[in-house]
């Protein structure tokens, strides 16, 4: 039998190759994967022409993924920089890069990331829907919308966020909520402008089967975006954020009639008591459906700090049931990130992760931490930079002082607990002096 995509070939009892490395990957039995994957709680995002791709699964089970934005913009419009950044998310563990690029041509950009790149690739097509067609946004049409859909597909990325579930319902219970920063979703925001000045419904909700066909062809995973995410800790958890919720949770199953991967996208700005309740909600409202969250940002007042409000929000929900978080960077509200703000907002992600998966039971999750321990207390240095998520900054603040015993550092030198221990565990003198 031939199949177009991964959960066509897993509702026929297939394995994929692509099956066949993630569960190798994750230590999982490839037949317990395909079946995930069958049922929609796995999703391997992984277009057919996308062939530099290493294939990850995201969903029930598996470790907590990580997503890098980057692109260029109207101001900053340097190409060489966001390869960097490209570099820079690969070198730190990222095993998703969306290129959320919104000025002029993007097609080069896009085709040379996918060509390079063995991360997953996603996208927004409506971010770029004004600079590929050469219109203006009131004068673009529906058909205009699904033609750079396609465009992006053939080009070989494998997910794309679609904003579906801003339909004249969610919009009518948006109006009534009265937010304090109304749509704070780029993609969102362009949506409602669009259906705003054209009085027509959302093209991609009113369209959505001749979307799922573009998205079958290639094997590209619909991530389903939430346009009435919280921007602040005041309007989460509203009947906006519900309501659309609720819509998607109609379109993924949709999806999954025509064999389309689907991800469901979450908050956003919440408080940290609400984060939980709201894992388990989109679970339930979307039939475990994988969860990709932004953050969730846990405070609003961090600005340069909000890859550390991120993180924190971040191993709150993947805890509790998402699969897969977007990265902050510091530069989140301030400016397009830099090239290291790239590695300070994947690493904090990846800290939140790894945390999560120790938290969720994931196997094999703690075994870097026990081995991390065990050259603790050998006080093995090179063992510790070898295990470190960011070897070369251990490295430095180790070089940066010289203790004068060199198995210790200068915080406590002579007085070091594990040297204290490890002398008189072995029956040796204690000598501080």
């Amino acid at each position: 039998m031939t199949y177009s995509t991964q959960m066509e070939a897993a509702k026929a009892g297939i394995v994929t190759p692509e099956m066949e490395h993630v569960a190798q990957h994750e230590g999982i039995k490839p037949e317990i994967l395909r079946d995930r994957v069958a049922a929609g709680t796995v999703a391997i995002p992984a277009n057919h022409n996308h062939t530099a791709l290493v294939p990850h699964g995201v969903g029930e089970g598996l470790r907590t993924k990580i997503n890098v934005n980057l692109g260029i913009s109207g101001d900053m419009r340097d190409y060489d920089c966001e390869m960097k950044k490209v570099d820079m998310a690969l070198k730190y563990g990222a095993e998703a890069i969306m290129d959320l690029s919104n000025y002029g041509k993007t097609h080069d950009f896009r085709r040379a990331l996918v060509k390079k790149s063995p991360a997953m690739i996603g996208t927004v097509p409506m971010y770029d829907a004004v600079g590929y067609l050469e219109k203006d946004l009131a004068h673009i049409s529906a058909q205009d919308f699904l033609e750079v859909v396609r465009a992006h597909a053939e080009e070989g990325v494998d997910f794309v966020t679609i904003h579906a579930g801003l339909n004249r319902k969610a919009i009518d219970s948006f109006k009534r909520s009265g937010r304090k920063m109304n749509i704070v979703s780029r993609g969102g925001s362009l949506i409602y402008a669009w259906m705003e000045m054209t009085g027509n419904e959302n093209p991609f909700f009113e369209h959505y089967d001749e979307l799922l066909d573009i998205l079958y062809e290639h094997d590209v995973t619909i991530s389903l975006g939430d346009a009435l995410r919280p921007g602040c800790l005041a309007d989460a958890s509203d009947a906006g954020q519900i309501g659309e919720l609720i819509e998607l949770g109609l379109l993924t199953t949709r999806a999954w009639e025509r064999n389309v991967q689907v991800m469901i996208e979450g908050p956003g700005h919440m408080a940290m008591n609400e984060i939980a309740a709201n894992m388990v909600m989109e679970k339930r409202l979307c039939h475990n459906a994988p969860f990709y969250v932004l953050g969730p940002l846990v405070t609003d007042i961090a600005p340069g700090y909000d890859h550390i409000t991120s993180a924190i929000g971040g191993a709150i929900a993947a805890a509790n049931g998402a699969d897969f978080l977007c990265y902050v960077t510091p530069a989140e509200h301030l400016r397009l990130p830099s090239v290291e703000d790239v590695k300070e907002g994947v690493i904090a992600s990846r800290i939140a992760a790894h945390a999560a998966d120790i938290a969720k039971g994931i196997p094999g999750a703690r075994d870097w931490d026990d081995r991390m321990a065990a050259a603790r207390q050998r006080l093995d240095w090179p063992a510790m930079f070898d295990e470190a998520i960011d070897r070369e900054k251990a490295e430095a603040y180790v070089a940066t002082t010289k203790p004068t015993d060199p198995s210790t550092c200068t915080m406590c030198g002579a007085m070091c607990s594990v040297r204290t221990m490890n002398r008189a565990m072995n029956g040796k003198n204690v000598s501080l002096l």
